[in-house]
């Protein structure tokens, strides 16, 4: 018997290499803008995880003597107001922007499957009220919404991580209640009710496994919308504290009166913002499109 087990999780698992090794082909075949932003999304992972390798400096260390100093050898990229390496101080914004991004819409992920699941599946009445609820929610200006909540919640890495998450969530919602309606008109899911399936393993053995690739979708096309969030948030002084290196608080506070002396204190975090979104963009489009065949575009 646990022959036969150890057979079947080898077999599982050549086929989930296979499925990658399947995507990744096609993503390069078909989606050569998709791989530019792979690349993109790649580094910027690779920048987030080693950035104390990577800065030459710690990202508040501050040297009074080298105020706005321009590229040298010992500032790369030049000093800031404060005499803070800039090259470290987008470094660390890296990780902040790849933390937040990820983390806040891992958590838009969760809770869209826990209101999009159970609103698709029962429908009737109590899909009505959670979706009046859904509607309400999302016919208030997003960016109104962010500033009251966070204004009550006050500044920090977890609180905006919290913000953004269940905000994102509640209008993701919405598509994963459609693809749930979706597969309740398939013949296995009214064959599972025939045979007198209980309503939890419906959802877990029919329900999950077929919205994974939507949620998938959803994860990778709002990452950078996360991230571009973040830093408007931050740049309004509502987002993360200013000793935290954000690259949205890189715009904000003193530097702004800095930068028409020093143009490179807005154009290189806003540099990195642009690049990061766009990378992020074009490749959760790239993967929307691989993973779902009726939003197939062109190549590209």
């Amino acid at each position: 018997m646990s022959q036969v087990r150890e057979i079947l999780r080898q077999a599982a698992e050549r086929k989930r290499r296979n499925v990658l090794a399947d995507f990744i082909f096609r993503l390069v075949r078909e989606k050569r803008l998709g791989v530019v932003g792979g690349v993109i999304v790649l580094i910027l992972v690779f920048t987030g995880i080693f950035a104390d390798v990577l800065a030459p400096y710690g990202m508040n260390e501050i040297n009074i003597l080298n105020k706005m100093a321009a590229p040298s050898t010992e500032y790369l990229l030049g000093a800031d107001q404060l005499g803070r390496d800039i090259l470290t101080r987008l470094i660390y914004g890296a990780r902040v922007s790849m933390f937040v991004g990820f983390t806040a819409t891992a958590i838009a992920v969760l809770v869209a499957a826990i209101i999009g699941v159970p609103s698709g599946y029962f429908d009737g009445k109590y899909d009505i009220i959670v979706q009046r609820f859904v509607d309400a929610w999302i016919s208030f200006p997003s960016l109104l919404l962010l500033l009251t909540l966070l204004s009550m919640v006050g500044q920090g890495m977890s609180q905006i991580i919290s913000v953004l998450g269940i905000l994102g969530g509640i209008g993701a919602s919405r598509i994963v209640r459609s693809g749930v309606i979706g597969i309740r008109e398939n013949d296995y899911f009214l064959a599972a009710k025939a045979i007198g399936s209980s309503d939890a393993g419906t959802v877990i053995r029919h329900i999950m496994p077929n919205i994974m690739p939507i949620m998938v979708i959803i994860f990778s096309v709002s990452v950078g919308g996360v991230i571009l969030s973040e830093a408007s948030l931050s740049f309004l002084g509502f987002g993360l504290p200013p000793e935290v290196p954000s690259w949205g608080g890189m715009l904000s506070g003193e530097a702004r009166l800095y930068m028409e002396i020093k143009p490179s204190l807005a154009l290189l975090p806003g540099l990195a913002l642009a690049t990061v979104v766009y990378g992020m963009n074009v490749f959760g489009d790239a993967v929307r499109d691989l993973l779902d065949p009726r939003l197939r575009g062109g190549e590209s």
